[in-house]
């Protein structure tokens, strides 16, 4: 056994974060450890790591009892850890960051440049990754840094290696080679701790999986005897139905027309599409079809040269977000941490960012009326929150989707467009979007829902239009769309079977 944790129990003042937990990682395994924010798998792998010391409980690495693990014991113990934001130095070369990690000081002496690009290029051959040596890590986008962070465990010789959240902002081929990485690492005898919340990898890359709530070990199943309906029931309390809650409500008057929109700039041409009030149209298709790019022009983030933008059957032209808002529309993009919130603004700050001059005075903001608005819908949107007040980088994942949904609600939208609402939250956090999303759209919103994973666009939408190179493919009623339909429209480049897109 690579790694054995029993009975670990942690407390931080009033608040017990682990209860007795166990968990144990054999050689050339994949064990996933899952569960909802909150359920204690943080605290846990910072005690394997040394961050934190157990109140009690015992850890073992290689068959040696670890009674104080440390940072520094835990990596001379062969442990390494790789997290959703790479640790690395932004202003240095990959070559010098694996340098630094790898080299011990050996008192004063020239530094030898060439050892280090050979040896960075060694490692960096063996996770598969084309990268120069010489290029600086702020030019690096996040899975080329997190290739580097592999590399430096590689090189470190680590025999247990944690990865959290690894692939939250990788595309689909960029998880394909990590995926191959670790491949290569388990081949070698190496053992993988791997936490996600995306289910459908865990599924794929997982040889066991366990599943923490509530600070305890629920248990840990073996991946091929367990079904995904089963492990949301252990982690959640709830059935596979409460996280897709989809219900039939009325669908009223177009919202939203798009006719014939193309656009140089976001790679778009004769992009037909429309969504009524209190209907979910998922858009669906690979990275790179042009989903995101699609939003983008529709809230005037890029421009246009052909086409018609309808508004409540009223023909707008959007030039900037600024036109866009004015007209209805309102936009939660993909990464809420860039450009969804602002992490050291509080709540109230954030929720009342999209409507400033609402709550202006002769050019003086309001703050208790900020205050009031904010508080409004952390109690609409169930927000968790020790107050407005608190600063929104404090929150969990699913409460800052919530606070960047609560910006854009407080402008009274007619369309709401979500780009990947739920990505990077747990399952809980899940259920309670996609509920808040069918209760808005009971209400007459539209809302067009970009999503990569599948289940949620067959779960939740009314009708699915996928995309492929730039334009609508086709569109699928909700009886029609089935996985396979929808990737067959979104792989093939000369067409499949689907809906006309002109019903989109």
């Amino acid at each position: 056994m690579l790694l054995h944790a029993s009975a670990i129990t942690k407390t931080f003042g009033t608040v017990q974060a682990l209860r007795h937990v166990s968990f144990d990682l054999r050689p050339g395994e994949v064990h996933a450890l899952v569960g909802e924010n909150g359920a204690g798998k943080s605290t846990l792998i910072r005690i394997i790591t040394g961050a934190e010391s157990p109140d009690s409980g015992t850890l073992v690495v290689a068959d040696t009892l670890v009674r104080h693990m440390s940072p520094a014991a835990s990596r001379a113990l062969g442990i390494a850890a790789i997290y959703q934001q790479p640790a690395l130095f932004p202003d240095l070369t990959v070559a010098e960051n694996i340098a630094l990690a790898l080299e011990r000081s050996a008192g004063w002496r020239p530094i030898d440049r060439r050892a280090r690009k050979r040896l960075a290029r060694a490692l960096l051959d063996r996770v598969g990754a084309s990268i120069g040596t010489d290029r600086l890590v702020e030019s690096l986008s996040m899975p080329e840094q997190q290739l580097v962070e592999i590399a430096k465990a590689v090189g470190a010789d680590a025999r247990i290696l944690i990865m959290d959240e690894p692939t939250a902002a990788l595309t689909d081929r960029e998880v394909a080679t990590l995926f191959d990485v670790v491949g290569r690492l388990r081949a070698g005898g190496a053992g993988i701790v791997y936490i996600s919340h995306r289910l459908d990898e865990v599924f794929a890359i997982a040889d066991r999986i366990t599943v923490l709530r509530d600070g305890e070990t629920v248990g840990t199943l073996e991946t091929r005897s367990t079904t995904r309906a089963e492990l949301i029931r252990l982690m959640v309390g709830r059935e596979l139905t409460a996280v897709f809650p989809k219900r039939d409500v009325p669908v009223g008057p177009l919202a939203l027309e798009v006719r014939h929109l193309s656009s140089r700039a976001a790679g778009l041409h004769d992009v037909s599409l429309t969504i009524r009030r209190g209907e979910i149209v998922g858009l669906a298709g690979l990275v790179g079809s042009g989903r995101t790019q699609l939003a983008e022009a529709l809230f005037g983030l890029m421009p246009y040269e052909r086409g018609e933008i309808l508004l409540g059957g009223r023909s707008v032209r959007i030039a900037h977000p600024g036109d866009a808002v004015a007209a209805g529309l309102a936009y939660v993009p993909e990464d809420r941490r860039r450009h969804g919130v602002v992490m050291e603004m509080s709540v109230a700050a954030n929720a009342g960012l999209a409507s400033l001059s609402r709550m202006s005075r002769r050019g003086l903001l309001d703050r208790r009326a900020e205050r009031r608005l904010a508080q409004d819908y952390v109690d609409r949107l169930r927000i968790k929150t020790p107050s407005v007040r608190a600063e929104v980088g404090m929150l969990s994942g699913g409460n800052q989707q919530k606070v960047a949904l609560a910006r854009w609600l407080a402008t009274s939208p007619s369309v709401l467009i979500l780009d990947e609402p739920t990505q990077g939250v747990d399952v809980g956090s899940k259920a309670e979007i996609h509920a808040l999303m069918q209760d808005l759209a009971a209400g007459g919103l539209a809302i067009l829902m970009i999503s990569s994973e599948l289940p949620e666009v067959l779960g939740m939408s009314d009708r699915v239009a996928v995309m492929h190179a730039g334009t609508v493919r086709g569109v699928l009623t909700r009886a029609e769309a089935t996985q396979s339909r929808v990737l067959a429209l979104a792989l093939d480049p000369d067409g499949a079977t689907g809906g006309d897109p002109a019903r989109a």
